[in-house]
């Protein structure tokens, strides 16, 4: 019997996937250093706000080491192939950013088109994070 092999991994290294992934887990990581400021959590209450503070310090160090991952994944596709252990994790990444720029288009909050950037460059992302959250899923058969 073979064994199935993650398609996310042929998608990072010989599609050029990690370009949108690697945006993807940055602006995650920025989004959630600026949690404290995010106009839904200004809305809810103080405790609530500093338990998900809390979380999001918790999470940071954990998309460096996955950046890391994808870095040397690049030179090594075994490396990469070790990421489908990660595949939820990358999914947040993704999911996160394609909401942001959804909330910068739909409210115009100064906060999301601050956090997106480019706007033109983060509606053109909207497709390849279609494209990558499909990927990122997929094994052979």
């Amino acid at each position: 019997m073979s064994e199935k092999i993650w398609i996310g991994a042929i998608y990072l290294k010989d599609e050029g996937g990690y370009d949108i992934i690697l945006k993807s887990l940055r602006h995650y990581k920025n989004r959630l250093k600026t949690i404290s400021d995010s106009p839904e959590l200004k809305d809810s209450a103080a405790m609530f706000a500093s338990v998900l503070s809390q979380q999001a310090r918790k999470i940071i160090p954990k998309i460096d080491e996955t950046i890391q991952k994808i870095e040397d994944g690049l030179k090594d596709t075994q490396l990469i192939s070790k990421l489908s252990e990660d595949v939820s994790f990358l999914e947040k990444a993704l999911v996160c950013y394609e909401s942001d720029i959804h909330k910068a288009q739909d409210t115009g909050h100064e906060f999301f088109v601050k956090l997106v950037g480019d706007m033109e460059k983060g509606k053109n992302d909207l497709d390849s994070i279609k494209i990558a959250l499909d990927k990122i899923k997929q094994y052979s058969e």
